[in-house]
């Protein structure tokens, strides 16, 4: 998909430093394992500059039973962005 589009379906949730304290439906990534759900990356508009385009890998995060699906990438340098599904 040509980066001056955007894969559909998806939100953007958060945008911070690696290790930061974002949580995904009650879910902390940062301290638990990503399971990668797929090989391709989505297109995601930047949160803050929509004009931007990223590129985002989908995974899932599972802790007390509780499974949550979401996508992440590197928006600059340590700098994350966080999307989950519409």
């Amino acid at each position: 998909m040509p980066l001056n589009t955007f894969t559909p379906g998806w939100k953007p949730v958060h945008v911070g430093v690696e290790g930061d304290s974002v949580s995904l439906h009650g879910l902390k990534p940062w301290k638990l394992k990503w399971q990668s759900i797929s090989q391709e990356p989505i297109i995601v508009p930047h949160p803050s500059h929509h004009h931007e385009r990223h590129q985002a890998w989908v995974y899932e995060i599972e802790s007390s039973g509780k499974r949550v699906r979401f996508a992440a990438g590197e928006l600059s340098n340590g700098v994350w962005g966080f999307y989950v599904p519409v």
